[in-house]
């Protein structure tokens, strides 16, 4: 048995370490290997590191085409739990991270997401920036309206925008040109994803252990 943590993968090796970072966070917590893959972009795919009996816990911020058949295509037949997203879950650590990055009473918040064209993944966005008081979404790419259009629309307020995204790269950095007056980190290995990674996985294990 072993826990794989699942991302989508991304070209910039500063994404790749937020990812290590997190496994790196969850190994001491857990007596299984504890390996890393990647649904798109990078290698391992999760195709290669599902070769016996795992959990699979998807480290994505929602359930979109990675996570209902990408994931689960590549996994076959293999014998693998694979957990809900983490989802939702990652809000209060994106409450955190516009803490820190200096928000306001009074700020407009927006949440700034990647985008997608399934439905359910952009819902979830919506409900996540419902959870965080957010005033308004704003999409990087593939979906509208853009987060520069939002913030812009925004204009004589002072704007926060919640990165809803893990790692930095190339959509972290876009945000740094989007008008805002503060714009928070990526969520990265923040302790309570760690914290939500290890429940999904202790949950499958107990289902697991009743089934046996």
């Amino acid at each position: 048995m072993k826990l794989v943590l699942a991302f989508h993968g991304t070209r910039d090796p500063r994404g790749a370490e937020v990812c290590e970072e997190i496994a790196g966070l969850v190994r001491p917590s857990v007596d299984v290997p504890v390996e890393v893959a990647y649904a798109d972009v990078r290698q391992p795919d999760v195709r290669s590191v599902v070769d016996g009996p795992c959990i699979v816990v998807p480290v994505f911020l929602a359930a979109g085409y990675h996570v209902r058949v990408d994931i689960p295509e590549q996994i076959g037949n293999r014998p693998a739990i694979v957990t809900s997203p983490l989802g939702l879950d990652a809000v209060p650590a994106v409450r955190d991270r516009l803490q820190e990055a200096g928000l306001r009473r009074g700020d407009a918040v927006v949440l700034a997401a990647a985008g997608s064209s399934d439905a359910r993944a952009l819902a979830t966005v919506r409900r996540a920036a419902a959870m965080l008081g957010a005033e308004a979404v704003g999409y990087v790419a593939t979906a509208t309206p853009r987060v520069p259009d939002v913030v812009a629309g925004l204009r004589g307020r002072r704007v926060a925008v919640a990165s809803w995204l893990l790692a930095p790269g190339t959509f972290h950095g876009s945000l740094a040109e989007c008008g805002a007056d503060v714009v928070s980190a990526p969520i990265g290995a923040h302790p309570l994803v760690v914290d939500v990674l290890l429940r999904k996985y202790y949950e499958a294990r107990a289902v697991l252990l009743q089934s046996a």
